[in-house]
């Protein structure tokens, strides 16, 4: 399942986000892991939680961002909770490309729960990506 906050910068997602994946990690009873571009959150989360670069394996596109999480779905059953730190420096402003990537995701991501941060306002989303707050 595929979740999203959003907010312009500066209005708490991350500190939302941070908040989602202590409480999963406390309960969890599989992993817990979190993609972001730099390691900005090493000192404010758990020592359980898997805390990935998408700099370290070259992520930058919705495409590679997809094939990397399908990736590691798949090399690791245990993975419980899939959190996303800044979405759209990962991947880019494409609304459409973003709304399709999350499409291709949730439908293939079913028993893992996924949620992201989009720093934009919720009205400058398209349908497609609205569907998943």
């Amino acid at each position: 399942m595929i979740s999203i906050i959003t907010g312009k910068k500066g209005t708490g997602k991350t500190k939302i986000l941070v908040d989602k994946i202590t409480e999963a990690s406390d309960k969890a009873t599989g992993n817990v892991v979190c993609i972001e571009k730099g390691m900005k959150l090493t000192y404010d989360l758990p020592h359980s939680v898997r805390l990935v670069d998408a700099d370290e394996y070259a992520i930058d596109s919705y495409d590679t961002f997809y094939g990397f999480v399908m990736g590691m779905l798949a090399g690791n059953y245990d993975i419980q909770e899939v959190f996303i730190d800044g979405i759209l420096k990962i991947g880019g402003r494409d609304y459409d490309e973003l709304g399709a990537m999350f499409e291709k995701l949730n439908a293939h991501a079913e028993n893992v729960n996924i949620v992201f941060t989009v720093s934009t306002d919720a009205q400058e989303l398209p349908d497609r990506v609205k569907a998943f707050m």
